[in-house]
């Protein structure tokens, strides 16, 4: 544990490293999906954001708490901390996005083989290889475990038949984490979690169009696709165990779109919109209420997911808080946007400018529609809070 003056040093050394390394570039509010470094063999970025993130990759910042021997910075959590505050004070942008960073690789640490993790964890950190998930299929999305998409053991290998959907960016990913049946006699401890480059033959992508006009979802397939044992993470029939543990992190991460920043904030959108009265406050009075109303519930939300990381570092956090943070996460954020849309008035509408950055407000809130529905729905999260955590009699 370091002590205060060891967080004094290192909060200063920090600092001075950010201020030397961060472009000016990299310190500007992310307007669009340009703006998003997700990483991959087929990335392209522009010389300011390949410097940020070889940058903070080469000290292990993109992956602070990991151990340096995968990849990461080898910091401690409040170490960790003082980091994304010294970041979020100078506005630097993170040098990475990741559903590797997110969801793969603390699956990797925890159920990982040594091999496993020297291969793919620092290839994560470094950003050189991003991943999708391969859950979610056209008959078991909320009942993830009657999944049908089929393992066949092959003595040395897997050959993998069946569809999956909802892949998030899959068109675009260069591995895939993968839920797959290999014993049709047993339910969830039939299932097994493999790991497979999307270029292996027989893989392929569709992508799946939305009301807001992008596309980050596909259907993707598997046609008779090899897949090594040595990609088999966990034990044979045991991928539910990491299935469950990954998707505490992918709900923790959705929750965490509850406490998202904006360029603006609602107040600064809805005053531009609507302008002030005669004692500076926001014209609009019922506007001006309910954004003070979101803005304390955001505040509690703050202050829970800290709470939340407090209580996991300690190792007292309820397993099924993640569900809790999922729910109240998703529905702030899709909150957040109704009143975005409502501040922003008749601008919000358009639909393709320059202006409107090709409609960006418009297209994100319809998006956010989908927050509640991804991860396992809202609905689903409810009964799990009920039955686990507030232990409802009938739940």
């Amino acid at each position: 544990m370091p002590t205060l003056n060891d967080l004094s040093e290192f909060r200063t050394s920090t600092r001075a490293w950010l201020e030397a390394n961060c472009p000016a570039e990299m310190r500007k509010p992310m307007m669009h999906e340009d703006d998003t470094v997700w990483g991959g063999r087929n990335a392209k970025l522009s010389i300011h954001q390949k410097k940020w993130l070889d940058a903070m990759g080469s000290r292990g910042w993109t992956v602070p708490t990991w151990p340096k021997a995968y990849g990461g910075g080898g910091l401690s959590h409040i170490e960790a901390k003082v980091l994304a505050e010294q970041m979020a004070e100078l506005g630097c942008r993170p040098p990475l996005l990741s559903f590797g960073i997110w969801m793969l690789g603390p699956a990797l640490l925890k159920f990982g083989t040594e091999a496993q993790k020297l291969e793919h964890l620092p290839k994560i950190a470094r950003g050189e290889i991003r991943w999708c998930q391969g859950y979610s299929e056209p008959n078991a999305g909320s009942d993830l475990a009657s999944l049908a998409t089929r393992a066949e053991d092959r003595g040395d290998h897997f050959i993998v038949n069946g569809q999956k959907i909802w892949t998030s960016y899959g068109d675009k990913a260069d591995w895939i984490f993968c839920l797959v049946r290999t014993d049709n006699a047993k339910k969830h401890t039939g299932i097994s979690f493999v790991l497979f480059d999307m270029t292996t033959p027989g893989v392929s992508t569709k992508p799946i169009q939305l009301i807001s006009g992008k596309s980050p979802f596909c259907e993707t397939f598997f046609d008779d696709v090899r897949v090594e044992k040595s990609n088999l993470v966990g034990t044979l029939n045991g991928g539910w165990e990491v299935a469950k543990y990954l998707l505490t992190h992918e709900r923790e991460m959705i929750g965490a779109m509850g406490e998202v920043t904006l360029p603006q904030s609602l107040i600064q959108i809805a005053i531009a919109a609507t302008g002030l009265d005669d004692q500076a406050r926001l014209a609009d009075p019922q506007l001006r209420s309910q954004i003070a109303e979101f803005e304390l519930d955001e505040a509690a939300f703050q202050a829970t997911l800290k709470r939340f990381g407090e209580l996991a570092k300690a190792r007292k956090a309820h397993p099924a808080m993640s569900s809790m943070l999922k729910y109240y996460g998703a529905e702030l954020n899709k909150r957040r946007w109704e009143l975005i849309m409502s501040a922003a008035g008749t601008d919000a509408l358009e639909w393709e400018s320059d202006r409107s950055a090709q409609g960006g407000l418009a297209r994100t809130w319809l998006r956010t529609k989908g927050n509640s529905i991804e991860g396992g729905t809202s609905e689903v999260q409810l009964n799990v809070i009920a039955k686990r955590i507030l232990e409802l009699p009938g739940a």
